[in-house]
Order: structure tokens, then C-alpha cells, then sequence
């Protein structure tokens, strides 16, 4: 039965550099080529974290190197681009998989932005760490001249930290939409999208943050009314006291008892806990709906039900 499937990547999906990222895209592609394979509509969201920090590093030394030459490049523009790139070497990686499989399908990337809430509370306590470390004596410069926030480091120093406000609404959605429906495979909303908000009129401003590409995942899968969000990590199953030795995997996690779990502290806050927390809003947005946890080369045996973590709202 053909399902509509909104697919998260991890990181470990897309690799830390471009060499590592060029040998990842061709496994990758392999695994969602397995969903297609089998009937599926897919829709790829990825994220960003290792290669939006580089380029985002590369930009300061430029204009370290000649501040009256060069000038700042916004985190949004930033994004932007580490969407194009990652997009440029996924949708060519899978493009090849579905060729050499006689899937005839198109394959295309939206640069996609995605609007935030300029009143999210995020915006007062930035916690995203983006970007190399510094001196206090540069921190203190960008913090003056730019009105860059820093968390210290007592070992290696001052690092700019920016703000991770909730998704609320994807711009791009009517083509995301067009593209799904003449039967094309789409990467969109990279790194969580490029956080823009409205300013007046029609107008949309770049915001210095960083969406999490699981809430975002979470909210594209909710505007295409997609029937499952698979969302992929660097383990099998969710685990509750993970790394303890009464560790306990799960295969199914009801929505009510995974917000339990998380405001108990069960699931690290960078790491599993907002992937655990998007699968529920998933879960609980409409009667049917699932979500997936699971790594990535287990998606197709996960949605078979042979393995993974399966997030669903228990029957009334």
C-alpha cells in the first residue's frame, strides 16, 4: 500500500566534510530508494549541523581576514547555502539509486524557508552553539559591533550561541506540495529551513537561529498530510536509561507516556529528546498517523514493522 512518508535524516546521514559527505549520499540514497521502491511517496527533510558550521566558520575568517573588503554573511544566507550544496550531492546520489533501479521518478530540491515567531522565547535565551571557538578579545568585538551572544567554554574559549524558535509555518509549501503531487521526490526544509519572520507588509526577514530539523520534519509531514514521519538516528530503538545496565529499548511509545518520559529527563535535550517529542505531536495530529524512530539503513524493515521505535496515539 502506497504511503505518503516524510523522512528525517540525521547527521550521520550526510557525513562532517564535503569527502565524507559525497561517500554518505550514495548510502543514503540507497535507503530511501528502498521506500520508493516499494510504492511510497517520500519526502526528505536532512539537517545541516556540521556543514552550516563550516561554512559559517569560513565566512568569519574572510572577514577577519579584511573587514573592509568583506563584510558579515547572515546565518540565514548561511543556511541557504548549506541547503544548496547538501541538496546538489543528495538529489544527484538518488537520482543515480533510482536510475540504476528503473524507478522513474524526478528528484528536486526546494530551497526552502521556513517562518518563526519573533516573540518565541527562544529569542531571549539563545543556547545553539554555531560556528568556531574565539578569544574573549574577538567575542567582545562581534558583541559590540553585532550583537553576537557567546557561551564560554573554560578550556577552549567563547563560541557564538543563536536562538532555536519552534517552525510555524513553511513557505514554500504549495510548491513542496505541486512537486509531491506530478510524482517528483523532494528535499526540502535542509537544516530545518532558513528561519525567516514576517516583517511589514509581505515582507521576510532571515533570522539569526536554527530550526530543528525534527520539528520542522514534523511540521512538513503534518502540512502534507503524510501518513508516517520516519525519523532516522544513529540507533536502532528509543531507549529509556540509556547507557545504564537496566536499559530498556522500545518498540512502541505512546505520545502520553513519551512527554512523560522527556519531563523526566529520559532522553538527552540535544539529541533524542526532540526527535521523541516530534514523533508525539506527529502521532497525536490526527487519528492513523505514526511516527518512526529507527536508524538509517533499518527505515524499510521499521515501517514493516520488524524494528525501530513506532510512535502512535493509543486506539480510544
Amino acid at each position: 500500500m502506497s504511503r505518503r512518508i516524510v523522512v528525517a535524516l540525521g547527521g550521520n546521514a550526510l557525513g562532517k566534510n564535503l569527502p565524507e559527505q559525497m561517500k554518505a549520499v550514495q548510502v543514503t540514497s540507497k535507503a530511501i530508494a528502498d521506500l520508493i521502491e516499494r510504492g511510497n511517496e517520500v519526502i526528505v527533510v536532512h539537517g545541516n549541523g556540521p556543514q552550516v558550521g563550516m561554512i559559517a566558520n569560513a565566512m568569519t575568517e574572510l572577514t577577519r581576514s579584511d573587514p573592509e573588503k568583506y563584510i558579515p554573511c547572515p546565518l540565514s544566507v548561511c543556511g541557504a547555502m548549506s541547503q544548496g550544496y547538501i541538496g546538489y550531492d543528495l538529489q544527484n546520489a538518488l537520482r543515480e539509486e533510482m536510475e540504476r533501479r528503473s524507478i522513474d521518478h524526478g528528484v528536486a530540491t526546494v530551497l526552502t524557508q521556513v517562518e518563526v515567531d519573533p516573540e518565541d522565547p527562544a529569542f531571549k535565551e539563545p543556547t545553539k552553539p554555531i560556528g568556531s571557538f574565539m578569544t574573549k578579545e574577538e567575542a567582545d568585538v562581534l558583541t559590540r559591533e553585532r550583537g553576537y551572544e557567546f557561551m564560554h567554554d573554560a578550556k577552549q574559549g567563547y563560541r557564538r550561541v543563536v536562538a532555536s524558535p519552534l517552525p510555524q509555518r513553511i513557505v514554500e509549501l504549495d510548491t513542496i506540495t505541486s512537486l509531491v503531487a506530478a510524482d517528483h521526490v523532494v528535499i526540502a526544509c535542509g537544516g530545518g529551513g532558513i528561519p525567516v519572520y514576517r516583517t511589514e507588509g509581505t515582507h521576510l526577514k532571515g533570522a539569526a537561529a536554527v530550526i530543528d530539523k525534527d520539528f520542522a520534519a514534523e511540521l512538513l509531514a503534518e502540512s502534507l498530510d503524510a501518513d508516517y514521519l520516519v525519523i532516522l538516528t544513529a540507533v536502532e530503538k528509543v531507549a529509556i536509561r540509556f547507557g545504564a545496565p537496566d536499559q530498556e529499548w522500545l518498540s512502541e511509545l505512546a505520545p502520553e507516556r513519551a512527554h512523560e518520559l522527556a519531563a523526566a529527563g529520559e532522553f538527552g535535550k540535544g539529541s533524542m529528546e526532540p526527535k521523541v517529542l516530534a514523533a508525539s505531536k506527529f502521532a497525536e495530529s490526527k487519528p492513523g498517523r505514526s511516527a518512526l524512530i529507527t536508524l538509517l539503513e533499518k527505515a524499510a524493515d521499521g515501517l514493516a514493522g520488524k524494528t525501530g521505535t513506532v510512535v502512535r496515539a493509543e486506539e480510544a
